[in-house]
């Protein structure tokens, strides 16, 4: 009388097949991380070093904005768009501008003044909050 032997099962588990799919999920991620372009405004911070600093006798245009969000350029009123219009002729030339915001002034306001000196090639120089 033959007796089979029963064949024992592996108890091991293949991680080829795991390993592969990671491999392609990262793949995958990291492909499309770089396909993201961030939309972000370019915030130039003071330093220490500046290889070319604006000559002091020029008079740079001031922009504040008060704690309502109202706008001043140069000590007087004016809309955002009026003041788009007004920044406009420096646009492309190298020009700067000083952005003072109320300590209280909305962020929206002080991006949107960013925003227009991004679009227009303008140096926008972020000054501390006014008391």
């Amino acid at each position: 009388m033959a007796l089979k032997t029963r064949s024992k099962t592996s108890a091991e588990f293949s991680m080829s097949s795991l390993t592969d799919i990671i491999f392609l999920l990262l793949i995958f991620f990291m492909l499309t991380s770089s396909l993201v372009a961030p939309n972000a405004i370019n915030l130039k911070m003071p330093g220490r070093t500046q290889s070319k600093l604006p000559p002091s006798n020029t008079k740079m245009d001031d922009v504040r904005i008060n704690d309502n969000g109202s706008f001043a350029l140069n000590g007087r009123r004016i809309s955002i768009e009026d003041l788009e219009t007004r920044l406009r002729p420096l646009a492309n030339r190298d020009a700067n501008i000083t952005i003072s915001p109320d300590s209280s002034a909305p962020v929206e306001a002080v991006v949107a003044v960013m925003d227009i000196a991004m679009r227009l090639n303008i140096n926008g120089i972020l000054l501390s909050e006014r008391k």
